[in-house]
């Protein structure tokens, strides 16, 4: 069964924290190797100087990363981060960033994916990140 992204939204609502609801993540998309979470522009995630905070960018990507796993199993089962690695580029100021989490590998217990963090509105690459997680169910 194909999962779409009204399906991963439930997967968001019912499985996470809720400061991590309140960042206001919605699924844009899902397909059987990725996922692609809008995370809104806030004031209240803006750090001095109006850019994102790199905090809300890493909990989006992995985020991000949970949807793409849970699409590529069919559904979600118990899972927990055990390293991220994030790059920033540039900052995000006024605009929506677009995350899309690529899995690299999918194993019994383990996943690796990519994740690219990028401006709504100009396309511009943010941040990328990398995350490795442990599958235990």
């Amino acid at each position: 069964m194909t999962m779409t992204a009204a399906d991963a939204g439930r997967i968001l609502s019912a499985n996470f924290a809720p400061w991590v609801l309140e960042l206001g993540l919605s699924v844009e998309a899902v397909g059987e190797d990725r996922a692609v979470l809008r995370l809104p522009w806030s004031d209240r995630l803006a750090r001095e100087g109006g850019g994102l905070s790199g905090q809300a960018l890493m909990a989006a990507a992995d985020t991000a990363t949970v949807i793409a796993v849970s699409a590529a199993r069919g559904g979600f089962v118990p899972m927990t981060t055990v390293q991220q690695s994030t790059s920033f580029q540039r900052a995000v100021t006024g605009s929506d960033v677009l995350i899309e989490a690529v899995l690299t590998k999918l194993g019994r217990r383990m996943a690796f994916a990519d994740i690219t963090l990028s401006d709504a509105g100009s396309g511009a690459l943010a941040a990328r990140a990398s995350t490795v997680y442990a599958l235990m169910g």
